[in-house]
């Protein structure tokens, strides 16, 4: 990293003494309209550039799109993320040097290469990135087919390390941390391990049995047996009508109810009871992978979904907010 430094050193200073050498010039020379329109545009390029390496190799400014890890940052928030906290990325979603053995930390904020991400092709992907690193975040060509922003690189937290297990039951997170045989609570883990209280639910439990039955009552119209659906189900199932909660406030526990029905319905279906035992048995996090979740558990599209990801798809690590501007801060103290 300090020859990088001592390069970029080295070449803006040429870069400098070559611009004076060349105003010197050009104050005895007659200025032109083009020679000004062309000075600028050299200047407004050269200024690009070095944005784009210094958010490329130290420090990327990224624009929060979504609701998953709120309160601890909302939606619009900007904030700096130091791209040389687990090593060098060559390019853009590129391959890493210099990591010298640093790895994520556990419940560290950070930034990572989509999963689920629909590539258009690796020509455009960089392009949108250079853009979108050259313009501070204010230009993103880089569009879902509905117009929104196409999220290439998500914001979340390691939660889970390598050598982990951890399920979900009805919304809650239980931690089994490597070389343990036993599940404990995210909640007692936290606190035993003076980590950030960020993570929360924003959805009252005693919901949760309702949503399980909307769950099974969908399996069963699935399989065209809604008439056979027990009562209590449609029962416990309308305690929702007299709730906030009229959608579906947790996907993952809408699959998992629905997934476990299904797989009662027929015990020789190898698929369904294979993935009714991953939601049983949780997500192990194979070593140098990271579980990432949003802090905003009942609203996150997280490793839940798409699961564990590897190290060398973290783009960096979130260390402060910049914007809006009675929100600065850093963000160390919440990892």
């Amino acid at each position: 990293m300090e020859r990088l430094l001592s390069f970029l050193e080295r070449s803006t200073e040429r870069r400098l003494t070559r611009r004076r050498q060349e105003r010197e010039y050009e104050k005895n020379k007659k200025r032109t309209v083009l020679g000004e329109i062309w000075s600028w545009v050299d200047a407004l390029i050269f200024a690009i550039f070095w944005v784009i390496i210094i958010n490329q190799y130290l420090f990327q400014l990224f624009v929060i799109p979504s609701p998953s890890m709120v309160a601890t940052l909302n939606v619009g928030d900007r904030v700096i993320v130091n791209k040389d906290s687990y090593g060098v990325e060559l390019y853009p979603a590129g391959k890493k040097v210099l990591t010298g053995g640093r790895r994520v930390g556990r419940d560290e904020i950070i930034t990572f290469y989509n999963p689920e991400y629909d590539s258009k092709g690796p020509v455009f992907d960089i392009l949108s990135q250079v853009i979108y690193m050259g313009t501070l975040t204010l230009v993103n060509i880089d569009r879902n087919d509905d117009g929104t922003p196409a999220e290439r690189l998500y914001v979340k937290r390691a939660v889970g390390m390598g050598g982990d297990t951890i399920r979900f039951d009805r919304g809650n997170v239980l931690i089994q941390p490597a070389g343990t045989d036993g599940f404990q609570r995210e909640e007692d883990f936290r606190a035993e391990n003076n980590l950030a209280e960020g993570p929360h639910r924003t959805v009252e439990s005693e919901y949760y049995p309702a949503l399980e039955a909307y769950s099974t009552l969908m399996a069963y119209q699935e399989k065209g047996i809604e008439e056979a659906a027990p009562s209590y189900e449609i029962s416990e199932y309308m305690k929702l009508q007299d709730s906030p909660y009229t959608y579906i406030f947790d996907r993952y526990g809408y699959e998992a109810a629905r997934t476990k029905a299904l797989s009662s319905f027929d015990p020789s279906d190898m698929t369904l009871r294979s993935d009714a035992a991953r939601y049983e048995n949780g997500i192990y996090v194979p070593e140098g992978f990271v579980l990432p979740l949003g802090d905003n558990r009942d609203n996150s599209r997280d490793g839940r979904y798409f699961g564990p990801v590897a190290e060398t798809r973290v783009n960096g690590r979130v260390v402060g907010r910049f914007w809006p501007i009675n929100a600065i801060s850093s963000l160390m103290d919440n990892q």
